[in-house]
Order: structure tokens, then C-alpha cells, then sequence
């Protein structure tokens, strides 16, 4: 497995996760591991996050999303992985 390669994630997370700094602490943790991409809420309540890095930052941003924030409650986080377009940048929230 190449751990190297780099992977684009677009994910959906469920749960009482807007209202309570989840895109914030969401964008900690991407520039904690050096993620580029970004996270907004959308209208029906969930969260959109776009994100691209190496095999191993993009498992750990996903593991750390289906826990979330402290004052968060994920019930669930639907993920696909996309063709990576080499977008670099900070990490924002939109």
C-alpha cells in the first residue's frame, strides 16, 4: 500500500454537528495533519467537507469526523474518494 499517494475524500457528517464550532475544530485537526481542502454546513443540517492529503492524513481526518468535536454528536459520515486535482492551501471554512 502506498501511503504516499494522494487522495481526494468528499464526506457528509450527521448528527448535531452544526451550532456547536464543528467546522472549526474541523479545520484545526485538517491543518493539525497538514490537510488542504475546506468544510462547510449546508441547509439540511449536515456538514460537507473536501479534503486531499496522503492515504494516511485523509484515514485519520475520517476516523477523527466520525467522533468529532467536543460539543458535537456524529451519527454517521458518508465518504467517497475522488480523483485528486493537486489543490494546496490552507485548510478553510466556507
Amino acid at each position: 500500500m502506498d501511503h504516499k499517494r494522494i487522495k481526494r475524500i468528499y464526506a457528509r457528517v450527521y448528527g448535531r454537528v452544526q451550532g456547536v464550532a464543528f467546522r472549526e475544530y474541523t479545520r484545526r485537526e485538517a491543518v493539525r495533519l497538514g490537510l488542504s481542502g475546506w468544510v462547510r454546513n449546508l441547509s439540511d443540517g449536515t456538514v460537507e467537507v473536501l479534503f486531499e492529503g496522503t492515504e494516511a492524513q485523509t484515514g485519520l481526518l475520517l476516523s477523527w469526523l466520525a467522533i468529532g468535536s467536543p460539543f458535537s454528536q456524529v451519527t454517521r459520515v458518508e465518504s467517497n474518494e475522488e480523483s485528486p486535482l493537486g489543490e494546496t492551501g490552507p485548510f478553510s471554512i466556507r
